[in-house]
């Protein structure tokens, strides 16, 4: 028997972490905008569980929240550097049984960004006591890894793309094997699928797995699709869409593949920004999805909703996320249920 067990996103939760926006990070110059969208999400996941917050002011939280709002509301006064809460907080799992938080490296993405404060948060939360007593911390930040990176179908399978794993100023000079088998170890999974193409114009992070395809269930991976041979992203794509469709499921069955639009293309300052539907999160009883204004959300939803019949699918309207290169998955990062 596996002593780790990595839930899936689906795993019933206990709550969501989200770092919010404020002067001193990326957001300096649209914190407006970009604040009523951290509202705009926040509302629909306390709606169904709780919501922990780093900020550097509680006051500058708790303001755009009703009383009832706030009882699933919990704040935590921390220093950070940005608020890309999937990447720096901690991957939870269960080790014998008991929930744990492994607290893995965070360097901004291969030394892009700065993140000393970002590498930092998941410590404070657990030394504060933000989480159920019987939640342990395991210190993983000898090895670099991102929550956006990784997928886990809950059972043992990891998706995951070399292109990221393998990006300079991660976790050289260790080879894909010696990585794959560190994962496995780590992680309690018996086996990791790796994609070696895809990729989206503008994307920080060297192609995390949660910008382009993403576990719905055990069998089936949403993904995204390019029919547009003239945009740049076709080629690679068509690749990734190869690549899923030669996985096989524990079972030796293909994966139900569902696609996603690919995105009407959106610049800011004249570059392309990294635009994705599978961006998505997993809450309890619901699918909160990236929404662009564009008609391409609707198709989007509704292909969403084949792969979650049981769950209702709300867009959220992610063109201020967008701008500073990430959307709604990057910005949160779940916590199973018994760990807040």
């Amino acid at each position: 028997m596996n002593n780790v067990v990595f839930p899936a996103e689906w795993h019933p939760q206990s709550g969501i972490l989200i770092t919010w926006p404020h002067a001193d990070t990326d957001w300096f110059d649209t914190l407006e905008e970009v604040t009523e969208c951290y509202v705009a999400f926040s509302k629909e996941i306390m709606k169904r569980e709780k919501l922990l917050v780093v900020c550097p002011e509680e006051d500058e939280v708790v303001k755009y929240f009703t009383p009832e709002e706030r009882k699933n509301l919990i704040t935590s006064e921390l220093k950070s550097n940005d608020t890309w809460s999937r990447d720096h907080g901690a991957i939870s799992v269960f080790v014998k049984g008991r929930p744990t938080l492994f607290d893995f490296g965070f360097n901004g993405w291969g030394l892009k960004f700065a993140a000393n404060h970002d590498n930092q948060i998941t410590q404070h939360l657990f030394r504060q006591e933000e989480f159920k007593p019987e939640v342990q911390y395991a210190n993983k930040k000898n090895f670099i890894l991102e929550g956006g990176s990784i997928e886990s179908d809950g059972k043992g399978t990891l998706l995951t793309t070399s292109q990221c794993l393998m990006a300079p100023n991660r976790n050289q000079p260790m080879t894909l094997d010696e990585i794959d088998e560190y994962l496995r170890t780590t992680l309690g999974a018996y086996r990791v699928l790796w994609l070696n193409h895809g990729y989206l114009a503008g994307d920080d992070t060297d192609s995390h797995v949660d910008t382009l395809a993403r576990f719905c269930d055990e069998h089936t991976i949403a993904y995204v699709k390019c029919d547009d041979e003239t945009d740049e992203h076709f080629d690679e794509l068509k690749l990734m869409e190869n690549e899923l469709k030669s996985f096989k499921t524990p079972e030796e069955k293909p994966y139900r593949l569902i696609p996603l639009p690919m995105a009407d293309a959106l610049y800011h300052d004249g570059y392309r920004l990294p635009a994705t539907y599978a961006n998505f999160l997993i809450i309890n009883g619901a699918v909160l999805m990236p929404a662009y204004a564009s008609a391409k959300d609707e198709t989007a939803k509704a292909q969403l909703q084949k792969a979650f019949p049981g769950r209702e699918i709300i867009g959220i309207d992610c063109r201020p996320l967008i701008k500073q290169h990430g959307s709604l998955h990057c910005v949160t990062m779940q916590f199973p249920k018994n760990f807040i």
